[in-house]
């Protein structure tokens, strides 16, 4: 076939298709009518009939509302002698821009699944749900299921053919309008905190005058006060709710049983000491109305003094450096305290709670400097029977053995070695202080009851047994103060110090040796010369002082004039066990302070035993 055959060929092709497509005659299609759910058709169907009705808020406007509804649609469907009357599903006070909270929605789905509705009546799209994609999905749940929804406001029926084209349209300016307010909302909010209008939420310890003021109710401020002082003298949040439901103090609902989130509810409220502080969370998503803590997204507004307080702000800050450290273990002692020791051979060391975090590195280093000329001092011999000129002193690092004297820190825990027990003989209690002048640790004997005091081994059949101790607070600083890693294992040399019955372990920061974890990527080779998968290959290594590479070791003449120990001659006794003294200025409480609020607070609840507990008889 030529070329001239094939263009004939496809232009018959074509003008067959056209003929074809020309259609039949009109008069010869007989067209049988779409039937169109209407109003009439509705009503006059035999169906098990429903209605939703939603109010965002409690207040009595939407409560009228709300009831106008529910009557409206009960007397509709039961004046209907078509429809049977499938019940009224309601979400009162709930917004409708999350579908996951209204249980009325929820519901009425599982209903309409299980065949007990057939039929929806709603006032509007905005009542129905302020969410396009939780309001087309509901729709189109129901319908999979056979069932419609007609709006009211619209006229509007889904399983009209163009039902859902609208509904998508009107769902969206509904979703924009709840965006809107939402707005404005915050907007109105906003500004309300910037003037100093504060809300004024019930709390406990506090009722409203007519004016909307917060004012002390007397009896529940007896509750706060019990709360605080107990909590900031080492009582736990949950010590504390047993001890309010054992004597039948009632929380601002009215309810006996106490639990920790309430304490810790009523802890972390500035309000207690008279403070306001506004917009501590934010709503990202109108959506959701999920809260989130605000920090640093908006601006927050503080009031001070906003009304009369329960308890000092001292005492509010005290709490709060509880609340910071979540992980300290309370053992029913004031709550820690900065001190210093102030002469002896550890002049200038802060004694350190391993696990408390509610003080800073620059707390700490304003403690330490707070003594002026500190260092460790020891004695130094002037007169040698050994010419140990030419010598070096090397790291006993390189040379393991037993008796390394060695204290290890690794993921918030700490260990010694078993030399160091050995050198303390019986002592099972230590305490660790540390300077930052210095930056060195030091460990000293002390009592069991001491609140620093380190349960650092066993002695078992005259045998030390080592003990891991947590120690997240004492590593906050530590890396901190040196800039260390969080990862790896630090391993520190220790120096044992002996004067008389004075016993002293000294370890130094500056040169630890890690213990890291390496990775590295090996692309092994392939007989067939094909690339080959990379293999991740994990390394234990240990990573030493880059000093240490200078030499094997340093003169031994040295030692005693400014190595690892720098010392100088302590012509005094060595006082070891010399006591801190605290440093007020720099505590939110003394522990004098704090044994008048535990005073307190027992005076308080023996006024409870004395009235059996009853709140009405304080009133």
């Amino acid at each position: 076939m030529n070329v001239s055959e094939k263009k004939a060929t496809a232009s018959e092709r074509k003008k067959k298709i056209k003929d074809r497509y020309k259609g039949a005659d009109p008069s010869d299609i007989e067209v049988i009518p779409a039937t169109v759910p209407d109003e009439v058709n509705l009503a006059e169907q035999k169906l098990k009939v429903a209605a939703y009705v939603r109010v965002s808020t409690q207040n009595d406007e939407q409560t009228s509302s709300f009831e106008l509804q529910v009557n409206d649609f009960t007397d509709r469907i039961n004046n209907n002698p078509n429809w049977e009357f499938a019940g009224i599903y309601s979400d009162e006070g709930i917004s409708g821009t999350e579908l996951s909270h209204r249980k009325g929605m929820l519901q009425l789905i599982e209903d309409v699944k299980a065949g007990k509705v057939q039929l929806v009546l709603a006032k509007s799209i905005a009542r129905f749900a302020r969410n396009t994609v939780d309001c087309l999905s509901v729709i189109e749940e129901l319908k999979r299921n056979g069932v419609g929804v007609r709006f009211d406001e619209n006229n509007l029926y889904t399983m009209d053919a163009t039902g859902v084209m609208v509904l998508t349209l009107l769902a969206s300016v509904a979703e924009e309008e709840s965006r809107s307010k939402s707005f404005i909302m915050k907007w109105s909010v906003q500004r309300r905190f910037q003037k100093g209008i504060f809300l004024t939420p019930e709390l406990l310890g506090y009722d409203k005058d007519e004016d909307g003021k917060l004012v002390i109710n007397p009896s529940e401020a007896e509750t706060v006060k019990v709360i605080y002082y107990l909590y900031v003298n080492g009582w736990s949040t949950r010590e504390i709710a047993d001890i309010l439901t054992a004597y039948g103090r009632t929380t601002k609902l009215g309810n006996t049983e106490w639990d920790p989130s309430t304490i810790n509810g009523i802890i972390d409220n500035e309000r207690h000491c008279g403070d306001v502080v506004a917009q501590k969370t934010l709503t990202p998503d109108f959506k959701t109305h999920k809260a989130v803590k605000n920090t640093g997204q908006l601006p927050k507004y503080r009031k001070r003094d906003h009304h009369e307080s329960i308890v000092d702000r001292e005492v509010y800050n005290a709490a709060m450096l509880v609340r910071a450290s979540s992980l300290y273990k309370r053992k029913k002692h004031a709550l820690p305290v900065l001190s210093v020791v102030e002469d002896g051979i550890l002049r200038g060391y802060v004694p350190i709670d391993r696990n408390w975090e509610g003080f800073s590195t620059k707390d700490y280093q304003m403690a330490c400097e707070s003594i002026s000329n500190i260092g460790l001092q020891a004695d130094t011999e002037t007169n040698r029977k050994l010419n140990l000129k030419g010598y070096q002193l090397v790291n006993s690092t390189m040379f393991p053995s037993s008796e390394d004297l060695n204290l290890t820190i690794s993921d918030g825990k700490m260990w010694f070695s078993t030399a160091c027990l050995r050198k303390f003989s019986d002592v099972e209690y230590v305490e660790l202080l540390i300077n930052t002048v210095n930056n060195r640790l030091a460990i000293r004997p002390c009592e069991k009851d001491n609140p620093n005091a380190i349960h650092w081994g066993n002695l078992r059949n005259n045998k030390w047994v080592v003990k891991t101790s947590s120690c997240r607070g004492l590593a906050k600083v530590l890396f901190s103060l040196m800039s260390w890693e969080d990862d790896g294992k630090y391993r520190f040399k220790g120096r044992f110090m002996e004067k008389g019955n004075d016993k002293l372990l000294v370890f130094e920061l500056e040169e630890p040796v890690i213990t890291k974890i390496m990775e590295q990527v090996v692309v092994p080779d392939r007989p067939d010369g094909e690339q080959a998968e990379e293999i991740v290959v994990q390394e234990t290594v240990k990573v030493y002082p880059a000093s240490w590479a200078a030499a094997f070791g340093m003169p031994i003449m040295s030692v005693a004039h400014g190595n690892l120990l720098s010392q100088v001659h302590y012509a005094g006794d060595w006082d070891v066990l010399r006591p801190a003294t605290i440093i007020e200025e720099m505590n939110a409480l003394s522990s004098g302070r704090i044994s008048e609020l535990m005073s307190e607070a027992e005076e308080i609840m023996k006024g409870w035993d004395d009235n059996g507990g009853d709140e009405s008889a304080d009133q």
